[in-house]
Formats: structure tokens, sequence, C-alpha cells
């Protein structure tokens, strides 16, 4: 199926829907067995997805969040009415769709971001000057990945890269970037893969962007001699070693995030980088999990 296609099945469906006043089922993005992915159709999906963060990042990972959020048991922030919320939906649970979701990520597109005053994850890294100097291309954001303990699984993951790849492919993307984290605000623990990264994977040229000064921290913290990129790869967390895989660069310099408790390091992915394995496996018209059961 070719983008112009998968784009006129999107804008068909959805309007149908819309007329008569139900979700349609051709905005699915992908399905394996029980699991699928789509966007999320309405604010009680929206606020179910945060719910979903709130056990991730906050119950599990230790993030800060207000006292407000906190007894409503959400992570919540300004950025969320402004992204699009990709959904992983286990389908034999009983109940609505919100009982339903077990993984989220956020996504934030390009003319949506300049319109309201740039990306999220520039209040870390230089992304304005990287998306300034690509006028031609449409970037957008990933951000808040995060799935339920119970389904951190091949197939959960996977559903998540082919409904980030459909979106991209139907909203014609250039380039997508977003904050990895490692756990903890000490980057001297992570000295093994943040050096190997530093080493082996920092965007260089006209893809080349920094921490903002002010927050930057060193992430060559190793001699080459002493890196062994076995055990560094094995010490990644998994979701930055998946991006690696994918063909993506980083960052120059980490940030640590004292709310979310976290070390940051930024991702950047063109899409002409992707592997051309990775493009072959989940199909250059994002149809390889599309009727998958």
């Amino acid at each position: 199926m070719s983008v112009e296609l998968i784009e006129r099945d999107l804008h068909l469906g959805n309007t149908a829907a819309a007329s008569l006043g139900q979700p349609s089922s051709r905005d699915i993005l992908g399905r394996i067995g029980n699991l699928e992915t789509r966007i999320a159709r309405t604010d009680r999906e929206v606020d179910a997805a945060q719910a979903v963060r709130y056990r991730v990042f906050v119950e599990e990972m230790k993030a800060q969040v207000s006292v407000e959020d906190a007894r409503r048991g959400r992570e919540v922030d300004s950025w969320d009415s402004l992204c699009d919320h990709l959904l992983v939906l286990d389908r034999s649970i009983d109940g609505d769709s919100e009982d339903q979701i077990v993984g989220t990520y956020r996504l934030l597109r390009h003319e949506v971001a300049i319109a309201h005053g740039g990306f999220y994850s520039g209040s870390e890294f230089g992304v304005n000057a990287l998306v300034a100097r690509h006028p031609e291309k449409r970037f957008m954001e990933l951000g808040r990945s995060c799935v339920l303990p119970q389904y951190r699984t091949k197939r959960t993951v996977e559903l998540l890269w082919q409904g980030c790849w459909a979106y991209a492919l139907h909203h014609r993307i250039d380039a997508m970037f977003g904050c990895g984290s490692f756990p903890g605000v000490q980057p001297e623990e992570h000295a093994l893969a943040l050096s190997f990264l530093h080493q082996n994977a920092v965007a260089r040229g006209e893809w080349a962007v920094d921490a903002l000064p002010h927050l930057y921290r060193e992430m060559d913290l190793m001699p080459s001699e002493a890196v062994n990129a076995r055990r560094a790869l094995f010490a990644m967390p998994p979701l930055i070693k998946g991006y690696l895989r994918l063909g993506a660069m980083v960052g120059n310099g980490a940030v640590v995030d004292q709310a979310f408790n976290t070390t940051d390091v930024l991702i950047i992915l063109p899409i002409a980088s992707i592997s051309g394995r990775y493009v072959n496996y989940y199909g250059a018209d994002a149809g390889r999990f599309a009727s998958a059961s």
C-alpha cells in the first residue's frame, strides 16, 4: 500500500466515523494477536494514557509530580494538549478502551510545535537550531514512552515502532528526535554506556545537537580502550539500544532531569538513516503489522 493510500484510508475512515459519531477501525496502525496500536481517539483515552504514565514514571521510576496530579494518579504536563498520543491496547482485557491501554508514546509534529513555541526537548537540548538548519525537512518529536511492566515484550515494542513508523509516513516526516533516559541523576553510574554513545554515535555536521550549556553533562567518561562495546550495549536501556539499531545518532552531552529522576540523552533519527532491514521488516508502507493476527 502506498503512502497516498494510507493517507486516503485514514482520512476517509475518520471522516466517516465522525459523521456517525463513532470511532473507525481504519485508524488502527497495527495489530499482533490481542494487541493493537492506534492514536488516542478521545480525551478519556488520553487521561487513561496519563494514568499509565503515572504508574511507570511516578510509582516505578519515582518522578516528581504536583500534589494535584498525585491525588489524581496522573502524569500530566502542558504539552499533552498539543500532542497525539499513540496507544497500545490489549483487547483481551474486559472493559472499555481506557481499561485496555498498556503502553503509550507522545508524538509532537513539526508544524504544531512551531506554532506553539517549539519542542518539549528544547528545554534540555539545542533542537531549535537543528530544526532551523533543515528548513526543508519535517520533524517529529517522540516522548513519554512507557509500557506497563508485564507488557515489556518484543510484541509490544514492535507495535510501538509500527505505530510511530505508520504515523511518520502518514505525516511525511523526515526526521524524528526525542529524549532517551537512563535511570537516576548520576551520569557517572552510566559511564560505560554514555562513553560508548559519545565515542560511537554522536551526531556530526548537519545533525549535530548539543545539550544546553547550563545543563551540559559530560558523556565521555572513560577512555576508548576501556569501553567494551558488548558490555556497553548490555548496560543500555532497551529503548536507547533499539534506537541505535534503527540507525539513530545521539546529541553531544547529557542532561540530568531531577524531576523525572533520569539522565537524558537526545536521540536523532533521520528517516533516511533507518536501517534497510528495519524498513523491510515493518514495510516501506508500514504494512508489516497492519492486519496481523
